[in-house]
Order: C-alpha cells, then structure tokens, then sequence
C-alpha cells in the first residue's frame, strides 16, 4: 500500500473549490495529523483515502497502483452504529474479510477486550455513552488489522475523560503498526498525539512537519494565525 502518493488532487463540488492541487506523501509509519481551518479539505482527504469519495482531478497512486488492494479502515466523528448488541456491531468490519467464524469471534473480543469494552458485549451499543461508542467504532476498526487507519476529528464531542481514553487506544493501534491519518481541531490532542502535523489553507497542503517544531515554529502566516487563533490565549513565536 505504502507510499501512497496525491499529485495535484481537485476536488469542486457545485463549482466550489475545496481541494487545489493537493499533493502529499504518506509513508508507512506514525501518526499524521491533518490540521486547518474549516473548509481547507481536511475531511474530503480522508474520505478520498477511504475511496467514499473521488477527486475531480488528479491521481493517488498506491504503492504505484491506482487502488489499494484492501486494508483501510475510518472511523467518524459520529459513528454509525447498528440497533443491535456491542459485539455484533465491532465484527461488523470483518464481513468483508470472509474469516471463518471463530476466527471472527477471537478477533472481535480481542478488539473489545483492547479498548475496555468486553463486559458490553451483550449491551445494546444504543445503550453506550459518547466515548465508550467511539471506542466502539475503534475496536471495529482495530479487529480488521487495516494498515492504514481514517479518523476524522474521534472526540469532537467527547469530554477530557472520554478523550483521553480514546488517544490512548489511538496510540495502542499505531504500536501495533497500522499508520494513522487523523484530523483535530484540538491542538493539544495534535500535539500530544502526533507524529507531524500536515496543515491545508484553500485545499493546498501548505506545511508539514513533526509536531513539535510545527507548534513552535510554524512557517507560514496561515499556520501561525491559525494557532493563534485556535489556542484560549495569544502565544508569540520566536524566530
């Protein structure tokens, strides 16, 4: 799968430009966040990753192939989940994968047990709170063993609890080797969690850097105003 290439990605829906000529690599190992204002595309990325959506210009190339051969798996910020019990809902991801059945069922528990959801199991998963469903739809994901693992902003709703319980799952998946594009409008979160930071403005990656030297030393205006603007306080950037 691995490197997957964007070259000159456009994305216009309704006339309306969102992506401009993206282009960004992504190598086999860490945790990318995407950040950006609203509206810089940061959404219509991964969902053109997941193959939900497709560019109106442009290539992805997949270890120089025009698909991946399998192993994507993205969570959402609101999770689809199905009127039935917790452990039907975390094997809904391994259908497609056609593992025999008690192949499916050690996986799924093994996935539930991982994020702390095992004595659920039986529950309604309409029953669970917002962060234990979200650790739901990760222990869905993470049954399937994708190599390359879609979150799109996971704890938007969540509070610090639920939070950090769910960057600490997010952590435990990368450990396990799967690579991670994720997006945030936390910037704590980004920093805590991250490997680099990818920033987007008007559908452009516009910088990249590890995490660290992003927050301290931002390189473009954009990135700088958009920091500032998205912390509780003013911070002044050394040179």
């Amino acid at each position: 799968m691995f490197p997957i290439r964007l070259a000159n990605i456009h994305f216009t829906p309704g006339g309306r430009s969102v992506l401009a000529g993206l282009d960004l690599d992504i190598e086999a190992d860490g945790i990318t966040v995407v950040l950006g204002p609203n509206g810089a595309g940061k959404t219509v990325l991964l969902r053109m990753l997941a193959g939900l959506q497709a560019p109106d210009g442009g290539e992805i190339r997949w270890n120089g192939d025009s698909r991946p051969a399998a192993g994507i798996a993205m969570v959402f910020q609101h999770p689809l989940l199905l009127r039935s019990s917790v452990f039907h809902n975390a094997a809904l991801g391994l259908k497609p994968l056609r593992l025999n059945r008690a192949e499916a069922q050690q996986r799924t528990r093994q996935a539930l047990e991982r994020v702390g959801l095992a004595h659920r199991g039986e529950d309604s998963a309409r029953l669970l709170s917002g962060g234990e469903r979200q650790r739901l739809a990760l222990a869905r994901a993470w049954a399937m063993r994708p190599q390359l693992l879609l979150l799109d902003e996971p704890t938007a709703a969540l509070d610090p609890s639920a939070t950090e319980a769910v960057e600490c799952i997010v952590r435990e998946i990368r450990t396990d080797g799967t690579r991670i594009l994720m997006t945030t409008h936390n910037l704590g979160q980004a920093l805590r969690i991250s490997d680099e930071i990818v920033f987007l403005s008007s559908g452009r990656v516009i910088e990249r850097a590890p995490a660290e030297r992003f927050f301290a030393r931002p390189q473009t205006a954009d990135a700088k105003l958009f920091i500032q603007g998205e912390l509780p306080w003013r911070i002044a950037f050394g040179d």
